[in-house]
């Protein structure tokens, strides 16, 4: 291999490592290793939080006691013990995955008990995965442990002096690595990242390992469909506070080639501009489209390439949704599904919830209606959709769907961020359990989470809450725990702020002190049954965007106009 330069260190094919720094503190006659000889996990864990609780209760004064080198000392070494620290997680991580000892605690992966069980979050939880499956021993079929797959990073880390972040600088380099490059250049590789992560910051490790591609693809010829097809990707990010979402994504050339045709006849100069009421909608070489009407529109466009090609993007959805076809019968929509409140709704003002998780400010929602709603159905109580099926039907209708969408908006299960559309009607007992399909005993949950409810331990029991402040929402708890109900928030952010003047009434159950069963106690009454308080179903709208498709692309119907009389769409 060639010699790689950066920031004035060299890094040779050998990837001689540097020795393991030896940040190590003055303590004459104190013996650690002796002190925790023989401990277990357990006990060393005591010691470490014996440790770290007295380091946070006195570090003022105990920071104050050292000299500036003593600082420098505690710096470096409080710094290799976090990064030492890193090979224990990614031990635990791959014991708890190996083990399944999260559907112990409730979990349907290792994943979720990191990122909701222990409140790490998503990213955190990802990091953790990269960084066990990058340094960790994993097991094989047949029961040994392999070597780390990162087997020169992983001593790295375990000698102090590469930490998480390291490893995923490494982890992104070498996945960046043609199929076509051989395991020795492989190895050496790796090799020369994790000598690079000892001397420098994760970022400079990102640089070492572009200068590492270049040198073993300089052309880009090493790379095939293979690679291309193993890394493509295209992902919406979260929305912002403003509501906007950025797209990250990774383009095959195919469907690159594909883009640039499409966007270079809808994004075309004065077509789509949703400012401009006169102008063309579609393709700017659809059959038909007059050449000084498209004239006309240019001159008035003021749109910058991008904007342009927004809407040229949003005008290729409306005409998708336009050719989408009749649903299943039980499903919601393959079309804009939006919930709102009559009091939103009625000031233009707040924010609405569709059902693919997305909020939509209800400002746009009335001009979005306006413009490409042919129909605006109202769902009420007064409209005769049968919303008890008792045991006749298993399968929930769309009415049923869409009134559980407007109270669960999506998952039910605590932390759980599917959004409704892709959810499934929950039955409560389950229906193998002789539940039945009845509005007050369904819930919206995703395809794992309904896996997931059972009446065996490492599962989840549920039940729509009958008492304290989430009264007729969905609960959920591990089975044979005993620990509280718990609903899910993620969808309902305005539910965090609790009203300060309630407080509950003497003897009032709440979701600390709620019966723990799960039987149904409903009396067998032909009206509206049980005590489980649903939402007022009046209060959703069903917002369907189908416009005509047997015209032209980017033609659509012209809605009928609406108001809102007494809480109800008016045509």
């Amino acid at each position: 291999m060639n010699i790689v330069t950066v920031n004035g260190i060299s890094y040779n094919d050998d990837a001689t490592r540097s020795a393991p720094s030896t940040a190590s503190l003055d303590t004459p006659g104190f013996d650690a290793d002796t002190l925790i000889a023989g401990l277990s996990p357990a006990e060393l864990l005591a010691v470490q939080t014996a440790t770290e609780k007295r380091l946070s209760a006195e570090a003022t004064a105990l920071l104050a006691a050292e000299s500036d080198d003593g600082l420098l000392g505690l710096l470096d070494a409080r710094e290799q013990a976090h990064r030492r620290a890193e090979v224990f997680d990614a031990a635990l991580y791959i014991e708890v995955s190996d083990r399944g000892v999260y559907r112990r605690a409730g979990h349907i992966s290792t994943h979720q008990l990191y990122a909701h069980g222990a409140r790490l979050g998503v990213d955190e939880a990802r990091r953790r995965r990269v960084t066990a499956e990058g340094i960790g021993a994993m097991g094989a079929l047949t029961g040994e442990r392999l070597e780390p797959r990162l087997a020169a990073t992983a001593t790295a880390v375990a000698d102090g002096d590469a930490g998480g972040a390291h490893v995923a600088a490494v982890t992104e380099i070498m996945d960046k690595l043609p199929s076509a490059v051989t395991h020795d250049q492989r190895v050496k590789a790796e090799a020369m990242l994790a000598d690079a992560a000892r001397r420098l910051d994760p970022a400079a490790v990102t640089v070492v390992g572009n200068r590492i591609l270049a040198w073993l693809d300089p052309d880009g010829t090493l790379a095939d469909d293979h690679d291309r097809q193993r890394r493509r990707t295209f992902n919406l990010q979260p929305q912002n506070r403003q509501l906007m979402s950025k797209v990250r994504a990774l383009l095959t050339p195919v469907l690159r080639a594909k883009l640039e045709v499409v966007l270079h006849q809808w994004a075309t100069t004065g077509m789509n501009n949703p400012d401009d009421p006169d102008s063309p909608r579609g393709a700017a070489d659809q059959p038909g489209l007059d050449p000084a009407v498209l004239a006309a529109a240019a001159e008035r466009d003021t749109r910058t390439l991008g904007q342009r090609q927004h809407d040229a993007l949003q005008a290729l959805c409306d005409w998708a949704l336009a050719l989408a076809g009749q649903p299943a019968p039980t499903r919601i929509p393959s079309q804009v599904v939006v919930t709102v409140t009559d009091e939103d709704l009625a000031r233009q003002a707040g924010i609405g919830w569709t059902a693919t998780g997305t909020r939509i400010p209800v400002s746009d929602l009335v001009q979005f209606a306006a413009d490409t709603i042919p129909y605006l159905a109202v769902f009420s109580q007064a409209t005769g959709q049968i919303l008890y099926l008792g045991r006749a039907s298993r399968f929930a209708t769309a009415a049923q769907r869409l009134a559980l969408f407007a109270r669960d908006r999506g998952c039910t299960a605590p932390g759980c961020t599917v959004p409704f559309i892709r959810t499934q009607a929950h039955h409560m007992p389950d229906w193998s359990d002789d539940g039945v399909t009845d509005i007050d005993r369904l819930g919206g949950a995703c395809g794992r989470h309904n896996r997931m409810n059972g009446t065996t331990p490492g599962h989840w029991e549920s039940t729509v809450l009958t008492f304290g402040p989430d009264a007729g929402r969905v609960g959920w708890r591990p089975v044979g725990r005993g620990t509280r109900w718990q609903s899910n928030i993620m969808f309902h952010p305005e539910r965090l702020a609790p009203d300060p003047a309630r407080v509950p009434a003497a003897g009032e159950p709440t979701a600390d002190t709620g019966p723990p069963d799960t039987t149904d106690s409903r009396e067998d009454t032909d009206g509206p049954r049980g005590n489980t308080r649903m939402p007022d179903v009046s209060a959703l709208r069903e917002v369907i965007a189908a416009p005509d498709a047997t015209g032209p692309p980017g033609e659509h119907r012209t809605a009928r106009p609406f108001r809102i009389v007494h809480g109800h769409w008016v045509a």
